[in-house]
């Protein structure tokens, strides 16, 4: 079946090719397909909002709770034209929402991300799903499931050499190792504050601030959260030296996401 979600904040390229995630395909007919746990997806853009193909009304709301469809972004973007170049950076990538994706991928995902670009971080992500994950579809040239930290912690630095993945696959196995025993339960995290949150994930190794904090965002939606890379630290240092403005209020990590993807469009010197 097909369910029509009308809304005006919600570009799918501007959303899916963020950073933010790392499973989705872009189709020849311009359409997109992801995955997230045992849920798989065909969405393509509308004037005034997106088309998903899915089997039931129930897959209908998991992906729009997945596309974070209970958060008002136009109020957001609203509250951020107090600030000028916030202003400018919302209104032209109002179409970027935060995703709400599960906190094991997520932290993976974000592990590997360290010193590294998209395409390769794809791979890396794909090569990982179609080893250790379960084959859920031959479509689209197959659809596997991440697989889950049970899985990961028993495997050694050897199982995940041909991923490519270099330093990263220690911190790959120490997060699953730490999930899978308890020492770090991820559930807990959502009933944490953002700080505690963040010390609580760097008890993993490979972990720093900009990780967690991705984590925080993308898997928890603790949308105060800031994530700063290269990019977000110029911007910062260049427009709010005296201090992040006000009107971001508890929505820093929305406005990061806005800010990133206007100054990167503006400075490809910096790519």
């Amino acid at each position: 079946m097909e369910y029509f979600w009308k809304t005006d904040c919600l570009d799918l390229r501007q959303t899916l090719e963020s950073g933010q995630c790392f499973r989705w395909c872009r189709q020849d007919d311009g359409s997109y397909t992801g995955i997230s746990g045992k849920h798989i997806l065909r969405v393509r853009q509308a004037e005034n909002g997106v088309w998903f193909t899915v089997d039931s009304e129930n897959e209908a709301q998991f992906w729009l709770r997945y596309f974070d469809n209970d958060t008002d972004y136009a109020s957001i973007i609203k509250q951020f034209s107090a600030d000028r170049i916030l202003k400018e950076a919302s209104e032209e990538n109002r179409g970027i929402r935060i995703l709400r994706q599960e906190p094991f991928e997520t932290l993976i995902s974000f592990i590997i991300s360290q010193n590294n670009n998209i395409p390769r971080i794809t791979g890396i992500i794909g090569r990982l799903c179609e080893s250790f994950g379960e084959k859920l579809s031959d479509e689209y040239g197959g659809m596997y499931t991440f697989p889950s930290a049970e899985i990961l912690a028993g495997l050694s630095p050897e199982d995940l050499a041909p991923l490519r993945a270099g330093f990263r696959v220690r911190y790959i196995l120490d997060a699953a190792q730490k999930v899978h025993s308890g020492e770090v339960a991820l559930e807990e995290i959502r009933g944490m504050s953002c700080d505690e949150g963040r010390e609580y994930l760097k008890k993993i190794v490979g972990v720093g601030d900009k990780v967690a904090d991705c984590v925080l965002l993308f898997a928890y939606h603790k949308t105060e959260a800031f994530p700063s890379d290269v990019w977000i630290k110029r911007v910062v240092a260049e427009y709010y030296a005296g201090g992040l403005p006000e009107c971001m209020g508890g929505y820093r990590g929305i406005a990061q996401q806005y800010l990133f993807e206007y100054f990167r469009k503006r400075t490809p010197v910096m790519k």
